[in-house]
This record gives structure tokens, C-alpha cells and sequence, in this order.
């Protein structure tokens, strides 16, 4: 597994705001993750992630989500973020944040996107949405490309249905809103955390 962290699964926390983001990552955290996504599409995510990095910065990949230009990079950047997810392939965002020495996720769904990523740097790919294509077209995808290349699935990725991902080739997933969905109690993030991580764990085993 070409990938920086110990568990292949990116908690994404679309939505979440600045004061409740501490509780949920600290019951992430607990069940295992070291991937923390925040999207820029959510409330002040510029305080959310400054703060992640200062308080789990050392222990956690943090990063950001839906990242879309340049210039989104270089914030991150500036408040030393380290992971940048992409819902598309855009070689000018994929090589800024590499410049930047940051780990890119870039987001693809064909074999052409796939290869253009690669090709600008991107460290892993984020096949989105999965559940869309299925594990039969990721398998496929996968016989294609480079084996040291780390493939996420990512939308509509369950506990139930991480296992055949894994199977399909995927390295690990990106979890959204099975994960976290906007409101939810600090105890349903840790419920399901610690679901995502068993399903993990036994699909490896």
C-alpha cells in the first residue's frame, strides 16, 4: 500500500462547523482515523481546518475537500494543511499542491482522467462516484493503471459494502455522509467510525 497514513480511510466532514469539529475528529481519532477531510463547500471551513492542524496536525493527515483552484491551494497551503481532495482532474490544481508537497487525492472516473492525474502529480485517485460505477468497473479501471498507485472509492461507501471495493483493487474509501451528514451527535460519528474500521479490518484479515 503506497499510501501516507496507517488506515486507508478519509473521514470526510462535509458540512461540519467550526465549533463542533474538534468532538467529532477527537471520536474519529479514537476509532483509528488519521485522514481528516474538510470541504471547502463547508461553514468557515478556512477556522475548521487551521484549528485541526494545530490541535491534530501532528498525528493526523488533515486536509481539505472539493478543492478546486490554485488559489484554494495556496491557503491550505499557508495554514499547512497536507491533503488535498479533488472532485475532478485539474492538472493546474494537482501540480500547485504537489509544488507545495502536499498529498493529492485527485477525483477521476475514467481511465483518460485517471492517467492525466497521474500524469500531473497526483499521489492516489479517488474514484467518484463508486457507488455510481460499481466494484466490477473499478476492478477493470484498475487493470490499467500503475499497481503502486493507491485507488479510493469514494460515494455511497458503506460498512456493508467496503469489503467489495477492497476486493474491486481500492486501497481504502473516502466516507461521507455514512460517515458524518451535517447535525448528527459526536456518538453517531463514533458509531460509525468504529463500524468503518471493523468492516475494514475484517475485509483485510
Amino acid at each position: 500500500m503506497n499510501w501516507i497514513t496507517e488506515l486507508p480511510l478519509i473521514a470526510i466532514l462535509r458540512g461540519i462547523r467550526p465549533d463542533e469539529v474538534e468532538a467529532h475528529v477527537g471520536a474519529l481519532t479514537e476509532a483509528g482515523f488519521d485522514a481528516i477531510e474538510i470541504p471547502l463547500n463547508s461553514p468557515d471551513w478556512a477556522r475548521s481546518i487551521a484549528h485541526l492542524v494545530t490541535t491534530y496536525g501532528d498525528r493526523t493527515l488533515v486536509g481539505a475537500g472539493t478543492v478546486l483552484t490554485p488559489g484554494q491551494v495556496d491557503q491550505l497551503a499557508a495554514m499547512n494543511s497536507r491533503l488535498v481532495v479533488t472532485p475532478n482532474t485539474d492538472a493546474a490544481v494537482i501540480q500547485r499542491a504537489v509544488a507545495q508537497g502536499m498529498t493529492v487525492a485527485a477525483g477521476c472516473a475514467t481511465a483518460s482522467e485517471a492517467f492525466a492525474a497521474i500524469q500531473a502529480g497526483a499521489q492516489a485517485l479517488k474514484i467518484f462516484p463508486s457507488s455510481a460505477f460499481g466494484p466490477d468497473y473499478i476492478r477493470a479501471l484498475k487493470a490499467v493503471l500503475p499497481a503502486d498507485v493507491p485507488v479510493f472509492a469514494v460515494g455511497g461507501v458503506t460498512p456493508q459494502n467496503l469489503r467489495a471495493f477492497l476486493a474491486a483493487g481500492c486501497v481504502g474509501a473516502g466516507l461521507g455522509s455514512d460517515l458524518y451528514r451535517p447535525g448528527q451527535p459526536v456518538s453517531r460519528t463514533a458509531e460509525q467510525a468504529r463500524a468503518f474500521v471493523a468492516a475494514y479490518k475484517e475485509a483485510i484479515s
